[in-house]
């Protein structure tokens, strides 16, 4: 029994080393030798070497001359990074019907008689997601461009530039990544009122 017990607490102790210290270290190395803009973050800098966000994780934007990310239930205000979480209601749960209709009635009145891509009005699983579809971003270029008083063509062409499509051909849907798109807008055109 003591020869277990000592064997036990000895397995115990050298795969907490091994698996809870030296695996970790080694894979964060490696990780940052090999990927290193992945591992931190793919954080994006302002000029002046400022973190304006990250790649990875969505940002609230209002302002009329700002592309909308998709709508977040990430903690009390959305986008909250420690409450990353979708609501959890059913398509049947009244909360939810009257909040999508909401957001449609309010998105349709921007721009009347196109369909509202389903993207602006859906939550993602994470509440976070740093991407809309090219559908809802071309929704969005008449409200932008007004607000900005540029011709819609020139909104476009910048939606068309920060377009990408499926990972590797195959994987992912196409998408647009709000952040960068809005950076992109406040380097050609300037900073527009929040």
């Amino acid at each position: 029994m003591k020869k277990n017990l000592i064997t036990a607490v000895l397995m115990t102790i050298a795969t907490t080393i091994l698996l809870g210290v030296i695996y970790p270290l080694v894979v964060t190395g490696i990780a940052q030798l090999v990927f290193p803009k992945q591992a931190n973050g793919e954080l994006i800098q302002g000029k002046d070497g400022v973190i304006l966000g990250s790649r990875l994780i969505g940002q609230p934007f209002s302002g009329p001359g700002y592309f909308h990310s998709r709508p977040s239930v990430a903690g009390a205000a959305g986008y909250d990074a420690s409450a990353s979480s979708g609501s959890n209601l059913g398509p049947t749960n009244a909360q939810l019907i009257n909040r999508v209709n909401g957001d449609v009635a309010k998105l349709q009145a921007e721009n009347p008689g196109t369909p509202v891509p389903v993207d602006l009005v859906t939550t993602s699983a994470s509440g976070l997601d740093p991407n809309i579809t090219p559908a809802s971003a071309e929704f969005q270029i008449r409200r932008v461009a007004s607000e900005r008083k540029v011709a819609e063509s020139e909104i476009a062409s910048l939606v068309a530039e920060h377009s990408e499509g499926r990972q590797w051909g195959f994987m992912g849907e196409p998408r647009v990544n709000v952040l960068e798109l809005n950076l992109a807008l406040d380097g050609r055109y300037g900073r527009a009122r929040q």
